[in-house]
């Protein structure tokens, strides 16, 4: 049976898009992955139509949304059509149309494996073309299951063997992740997710990446579930240090540190490297006191600040000599890693989502990636004082995990890069203040009793003295 998504509606295929788009603007304000409050002025960019699949029919969509500040995202949608939506799929229910079911085709295991097989045969999918990497071995039988941890993507799981990540928010071009993973894995990094295959697909007329299937690591750790278990451990104690807690967690963060370090030199010679003139060290500065500057203006808590967060920016300014360059990570935090059976595993390399692809793929100081990695060991440290007041002992124990977490790190980093990042302590702090600044407007905005953590960050980082 060949199910045909426009039904049979004589009023034309202008009225099947308006009627979808006025289903989808109750729809996509729930998700998870869009950016928006509200959906409105949305518009169709693309559709098309991929095949038929146990009784329904399965298309393509690429939507438009003008966002707050005028410019317009974009976002990838798998809509499946049907007669009538089993039960198994009714959490993933769009519409109805004419009698007819719309939903989000991504949670249907017919789909998933029905573009896993495309994959693996190098077939297309409709306008959406499929890659299969060369030395990629795919097991077609395993089922697909969509996992709810992720905000901006939704990924599939594959039995043991894959996971596809497919990438709701789209932006033309080729996407971070696919290009560092790809050159990573060329490179022989050991401390990555192999590429399996990808998806491609035009987006405003240039090819885009829609997907990217990569090694599942089935008996792994996530890096924050383990720091917060550590913590945990450490608040239970009464009278012990976090070196003499069972579930110390110094030694993962010095492995974590040098698999961290080996991913950018792995970069560095993959992608290139530089060092940045006094313009270029001035630029970087700069943006950071802007941001700062802004965000003051959005959240109040950061105004009285203002003044000594620009003195750190001053005074990286005048001691940054020497700042290099190349690809990163660019949105690194413990959640971005994964503890195999072998070692340390760093994922996501798409960078912040938010941020034009332009900058996700330009060269940027590792630093930046050290100091997300010292800001999410303070968060981890800190998350349980949030509820409550808490007492002083706590305190402590959650600064001296932190410290020794933190100093744990960069050491790890230092061996396997011959060169400490807290030897470049004025860079170093500016660019854990310039992520403390974001922590403190993200807080605000979304979770304000944790304003309190990256607010402590401001308070150490901008006091004199203070170490990294």
């Amino acid at each position: 049976m060949t199910a045909d998504p426009a039904g049979t509606d004589s009023r034309g295929p202008d009225l099947a898009d308006a009627e979808l788009l006025t289903l989808l603007s109750r729809w996509l304000p729930q998700q998870r992955w869009y950016a928006g409050d509200v959906a409105d002025d949305l518009a169709i960019e693309s559709r098309s139509f991929v095949g038929d699949v146990d009784w329904a029919a399965i298309e393509h969509l690429v939507i438009t949304a003008p966002a707050a500040d005028g410019t317009l995202r974009r976002y990838q949608l798998w809509v499946g059509w049907r007669d009538q939506l089993p039960d198994r799929l009714s959490h993933s229910a769009i519409g109805a149309i004419g009698g007819r079911t719309c939903y989000d085709a991504l949670f249907d295991g017919a789909v998933s494996h029905m573009v896993l097989e495309a994959i693996a045969n190098d077939r297309a999918l409709g306008e959406v073309t499929t890659h299969l990497q060369p030395d990629a071995v795919l097991d077609v039988t395993a089922p697909g299951l969509v996992i709810g941890a992720e905000q901006s993507n939704t990924s599939v799981v594959y039995g043991d063997s894959g996971i596809l990540k497919m990438f709701r928010s789209l932006q033309p071009g080729p996407n971070p992740d696919l290009e560092v993973t790809l050159a990573l894995h060329a490179a022989g990094s050991t401390h990555i997710a192999d590429p399996l295959g990808w998806l491609e697909g035009p987006v405003a007329g240039v090819p885009t990446t829609l997907g990217l299937l990569t090694r599942f690591f089935a008996n792994s750790a996530e890096g924050w579930a383990m720091a917060t278990a550590s913590v945990r451990d450490l608040m239970a104690e009464g009278d012990l240090h976090a070196d003499e807690v069972g579930g110390d967690f110094a030694a993962e963060a010095h492995r974590l540190g040098h698999a961290v370090a080996a991913v950018h030199s792995d970069l560095a010679s993959s992608f290139g490297s530089h060092t940045v003139d006094g313009a270029g060290l001035d630029a970087v500065i700069t943006e950071m006191e802007q941001a700062a500057t802004q965000a003051a203006e959005r959240a109040p808590v950061l105004s009285e600040h203002l003044p000594k967060i620009l003195d750190v920016y001053a005074a990286a300014r005048k001691g940054g000599a020497g700042l290099t360059v190349q690809r990163i990570h660019g949105d690194l935090h413990l959640g971005q890693t994964l503890r195999t059976l072998t070692g340390w595993v760093i994922i996501d390399f798409e960078g912040e989502p938010s941020r034009t692809l332009e900058v996700r793929r330009g060269l940027q100081s590792p630093l930046k990636d050290v100091a997300g990695m010292l800001r999410s060991f303070d968060y981890a440290a800190r998350m349980p004082l949030v509820a409550g007041q808490p007492d002083a002992q706590h305190i402590y124990r959650a600064t001296e995990w932190a410290e020794r977490n933190r100093a744990a790190f960069c050491a790890g980093y230092a061996e396997a890069a011959a060169n400490d990042p807290r030897h470049t302590s004025a860079l170093l702090r500016a660019f854990e203040l310039d992520k403390a600044v974001y922590e403190v407007l993200y807080e605000f905005a979304h979770r304000p009793t944790w304003v309190v953590v990256p607010m402590h960050a401001i308070t150490t980082l901008t006091t004199s003295g203070a170490t990294p």
